[in-house]
């Protein structure tokens, strides 16, 4: 799992500017493929973290600091929950938000494992693509839902034509599957969306998910990343444009933090949030509720004046990890200017716009 992590990293590092080159939906802001590529960043050096017998990783809450869980190097569904929830820590965009998703409900049923099979494979795969289709309020085909569904149900089905068989040649079977179904999703993915349709490209999302799932593919076999996956994908030529550059501007905000939040509050802010504006994503960060009942939550969403959404965050409690970036700036992997922090600053309060910056105090 650690090597699969290590080599997504690489994978997206190498390929993010492509990504980000064919990025227009749902918003034409060429990010996709940096925010990928920096939340699996954030997983692959969480799951480096583990050492012989546990690991401790550090994030802010609320209360400063605290200290997850140490996780067994010998369990796979500990390392991978415990690379899933930094992830969702630190995720960038709806893609690394979604994939951040997609690993932390993977760990699930591999929790007491010492090994993957396919019907572990199957069993991951299921519960992570239905954990990212609910998190968003308003799941849309044609993305990198549909290739993270496409990939379960290929492992499902070879899962279920050899009765539930845990040998390593099924798991190689249900892995290839895998990879192909997700790759033929990936190329449907330009007839599902007009935006993808009238651009003539694949979504940027659904290409970075199946280089995941290749990844991982080659990481549990042995194999190498198979080198002509991509070929013929339309947008994906290295000599193809930037096809967001052409795109209109978009207006509006990213906002994101975590917060913890009763099942109530939850709702009541996922509803209000989905009024104010779109690409709403909130799933919870961890399984266990703290002495009040709530739940610790990832909240995403794209509006249009950062004010109001962060007034509703904050009356519902106290976020951590927030922050706010233009919709029609892309990031870049390291920021190196307060690009951001000027508009934050025109439209938040002082306090939020401290918020906004990293450690190092580089705006986000």
């Amino acid at each position: 799992m650690k090597r699969w992590l290590g080599k997504a990293e690489t994978t997206l590092g190498n390929h993010s500017d492509r990504l980000n080159a064919i990025n227009i939906f749902p918003v034409a802001d060429g990010d996709t493929g940096t925010n990928l590529y920096l939340t699996v960043r954030a997983a692959a050096h969480a799951a480096d973290a583990v050492t012989e017998g546990h690991a401790v990783v550090e994030s802010g809450t609320a209360a400063g600091q605290s200290t997850h869980a140490a996780a067994d190097l010998h369990d796979v569904g500990a390392v991978l929950a415990q690379a899933g929830q930094v992830a969702m820590e630190q995720a960038r965009g709806n893609s690394g938000t979604l994939f951040a998703v997609f690993l932390a409900a993977a760990a699930e049923p591999l929790a007491g494992h010492t090994r993957i099979s396919a019907p572990l494979l199957a069993a991951a795969l299921n519960r992570a693509q239905i954990r990212a289709w609910s998190a968003l309020s308003d799941p849309v085909p044609g993305t990198m839902l549909s290739v993270m569904e496409a990939a379960a149900r290929a492992a499902a089905a070879v899962d279920s034509a050899h009765d539930g068989d845990d040998s390593n040649q099924t798991l190689g079977l249900a892995l290839d599957a895998a990879v192909e179904a997700a790759l033929a999703a990936v190329v449907r993915t330009e007839d599902q969306l007009d935006a993808l349709h009238a651009a003539h490209v694949v979504d940027a999302g659904g290409v970075g998910m199946l280089l995941i799932l290749d990844c991982l593919r080659s990481a549990v076999l042995g194999e190498e990343l198979q080198s002509e996956l991509l070929d013929g994908l339309h947008g994906y030529d290295v000599q193809d444009p930037h096809i967001h550059v052409g795109m209109p501007r978009d207006e509006g905000v990213e906002v994101m933090c975590t917060i913890s939040l009763s099942p109530l509050d939850a709702a009541m802010m996922r509803q209000r949030l989905d009024e104010m504006g779109d690409s709403v994503i909130m799933s919870q960060v961890g399984g266990a509720a703290d002495a009040a009942g709530a739940y610790r939550w990832r909240v995403h969403v794209h509006v249009l004046d950062a004010e109001p959404a962060v007034a509703l965050i904050r009356s519902l409690g106290e976020p951590t990890d927030m922050s706010v970036s233009e919709l029609a700036v892309p990031r870049d992997p390291e920021p190196q200017g307060a690009t951001v922090a000027a508009a934050v600053e025109a439209t938040v309060a002082p306090a939020l716009a401290a918020e906004t910056r990293n450690p190092d105090g580089h705006a986000r």
